[in-house]
């Protein structure tokens, strides 16, 4: 069978869709996911319920700690589309999980997000994990970084 840039596409497609959780569910999952909210800082937060302690407010980027339950998050929006595909990719090579939204973004642990998930829309993107690369190696079922081997 001779493969093609298509079918390449759609492997890779499955693959992230099955790192982040989605699919798989007949598309049930996708009905409860409301509309992505949008807006400012602190009307994502509202919405999300938070009180927002911020970190940094600078005309690129701002961003503050938020908390559910006894979890806490870090809720970030920007200036451009640019600058948060940026950010995101700068900092996914760090691992953890990410809320992403149209010009914001919430960081956290994965079931916070999939809560959020359930009051901001979005949808979410897992970072790198480097983990396998240091003394004792990564977890199982966590998505590793493959890029350079030791040698």
């Amino acid at each position: 069978m001779r493969v093609t840039r298509p079918m390449l596409a759609l492997s890779g497609a499955v693959a992230i869709l099955a790192l982040t959780g989605c699919g798989g569910s007949g598309g049930k999952d996708e009905a409860a996911v409301p509309k992505e909210v949008s807006g400012s800082l602190e009307h994502i937060a509202a919405e999300a319920d938070c009180k927002p302690n911020m970190q940094t407010d600078a005309d690129t980027i701002r961003q503050a700690l938020c908390k559910k339950g006894k979890e806490k998050y870090v809720l970030a929006t920007f200036a451009t589309d640019r600058g948060q595909r940026e950010w995101i990719n700068t900092a996914k090579d760090y691992g953890g999980f990410y809320l992403v939204g149209r010009k914001w973004v919430a960081v956290g642990h994965e079931d916070v997000l999939q809560t959020l998930r359930g009051t901001l829309g979005g949808t979410v993107e897992v970072g790198l994990n480097h983990a396998s690369h240091a003394p004792g190696g990564g977890k199982k079922n966590e998505p590793a970084h493959s890029g350079h081997h030791d040698n």
